[in-house]
């Protein structure tokens, strides 16, 4: 069974509170962790204490905890202090980012619409409520497992009467097989070792945004204090976008930064790799739906190609190419069926200009450096991404705003056998289409769902309806929907279709930031 992740906007709890610009901290984390947690954890002979030594987490997980303790125990924190003991539990508590891997998804607020457990009990126990994922993004001891189970109960005492609880032993099976799975399977370990590089610098990024399009670009980040100045500039094909604002890092290499480009601010949620490369995801944050991804690698260092795009040639058409990255120097070395030459150079990387005659995977060399692109003449099928994802209604007097859906239709050669679907298709990227809704079964058909719940755009954007009460609708329902996605591509002489399936669904209450 899949557990769904409801797509919200963001509250800005805990992005804002881990990259908002303040005065100097009132007190150190290590001070406000003494002066103020160990009035009621306890400290142990050997220093560790109570409760907060028996787990690690992100940091967002880590001023969820914080908030939590000033909400329910009405422990008073300053801004600067809440802002001082996350960063320190964070970076003395904290995950590698290779522990992260897999469900980093959940901190970067991509859009998913899907969050599986690694077994069906697993999805049903956990991820009934909130996501699979906030549960992987922690550590802990046998007995403080326990502890957070029996926590679930105390706090949700309704827990054992909710959808998949009231059909089974849920508490039997708790103690049974779910502690034991989770100590076995996330155990505490030992916090990795501080970030050591030195993320002040320059540097080349390349990304995506679905809608917009690829961009290069260069990320500026500067020392202020016990914070980052930042600066980041997105190159479209069409348009440059510049934001700027603050950052942090925590721990082994989490990135944290608040931005904006004076009308439209946005988060980003990256990590450094042990080689000094950043990845991750940036987003608006009001939409978090609306982002993209990067790479990114200093501009001074060796050289490192980050993307190409396109990253397809239309056989015997010329078709120029951005090769990201830095350091780009050297011949080009071009395969038979293909011609081309260096057009251009800039701080982000170089320009091609190339043709094909053949269709099929072309692998060419800038320097040192191996790129990797596409030939062909149409592609044969395109498909929807995502394929499955929810929108939120809101506004109409609601203090919670419409939350939207982005789709692309990206294209596929069949591969080597020839089937389509199967393991082996080459992606050829996105491509331009138009775009559709209709009602996704009988059900919705009957209710009209295509007419009510919203609309969807030249680019692929579907903005729900307003939230409330609809009079024009059966029983005054709200504007909720079960649609199906419909996108159309013409190229190479064909047309291909492909559907999706969305959700129109009801707002967002509580978003937690870890969902």
């Amino acid at each position: 069974m899949k557990s769904l992740v409801r797509l919200a906007l963001a509250t800005g709890c805990a992005l804002g509170a881990l990259t908002a610009a303040v005065p100097a901290l009132a007190a150190s984390g290590a001070e406000v962790l003494q002066n103020t947690c160990i009035t009621c954890h306890t400290k142990a002979p050997d220093g560790t204490v109570e409760r907060i030594d028996a787990a690690r987490k992100t940091p967002e997980a880590w001023d969820m905890t914080v908030v939590r303790m000033m909400r329910n125990h009405k422990v008073e924190l300053s801004d600067a202090d809440r802002q001082a003991v996350v960063k320190y539990l964070a970076d003395t508590r904290g995950l590698s980012v290779a522990e992260t891997e897999g469900f980093r998804y959940i901190l970067e607020r991509e859009p998913v619409a899907s969050d599986e457990g690694p077994s069906e009990l697993m999805t049903q126990t956990c991820g009934r409520c909130h996501s699979y994922a906030r549960v992987a993004l922690q550590r802990r001891t046998p007995e403080d497992w326990k502890h957070l189970v029996n926590f679930h109960l105390g706090q949700f005492p309704t827990l054992e009467y909710q959808a998949l609880a009231r059909d089974r032993d849920w508490w039997g099976i708790a103690q049974a097989e779910i502690i034991p799975f989770l100590a076995k399977t996330y155990p505490l370990g030992s916090a990795p070792a501080p970030f050591t590089g030195d993320p002040a610098g320059t540097y080349v990024l390349a990304g995506h945004q679905p809608a917009k399009g690829d961009y290069a670009g260069t990320l500026t980040i500067t020392k202020a204090g016990s914070e980052f100045d930042v600066k980041m500039v997105l190159a479209f094909a069409d348009h440059t976008a510049t934001f700027t604002g603050k950052g942090r890092l925590f721990g082994a290499g989490e990135w944290r930064a608040s931005l904006s480009d004076g009308k439209v601010k946005i988060r980003q949620v990256f990590a450094f790799g042990a080689d000094g490369t950043l990845e991750g995801r940036w987003f608006e944050a009001e939409r978090d739906v609306i982002g993209g991804r990067i790479a990114a690698v200093k501009a001074d260092g060796a050289a490192h190609a980050l993307a190409a795009f396109p990253s397809r040639l239309k056989i015997g058409a010329e078709t120029t190419v951005t090769v990201a990255g830095s350091g780009l120097s050297g011949a080009l070395t071009l395969p038979a069926g293909v011609t081309g030459e260096i057009t251009g150079k800039n701080e982000t990387g170089v320009t091609l200009k190339l043709k094909a005659t053949a269709a099929g995977p072309v692998e060419l060399a800038l320097g040192s450096q191996k790129i990797a692109l596409v030939a062909y003449e149409a592609p044969d099928r395109i498909s929807i991404v995502p394929e499955l994802t929810i929108a939120r209604i809101g506004d109409n007097g609601s203090p919670i705003p419409k939350v939207p859906a982005q789709f692309e239709a990206e294209g596929w050669l069949n591969g080597p056998d020839g089937k389509p679907g199967t393991a082996d298709d080459i992606s050829l990227g996105y491509f331009p289409a138009t775009w559709a809704t209709a009602d996704f079964d009988e059900a919705a058909a009957a209710m009209k769902d295509a007419t009510f719940a919203g609309s969807i755009d030249a680019t692929g954007l579907f903005t729900p309806a307003a939230a409330g009460p609809n009079p024009e609708r059966v029983m005054s329902t709200n504007n909720a929907g079960n649609l199906k996605v419909i996108a159309t591509v013409t190229e190479g002489g064909k047309q291909l279709t492909a559907e999706a399936h969305l959700y129109a669904t009801v707002q967002r209450f509580v978003d937690p930031p870890i969902r």
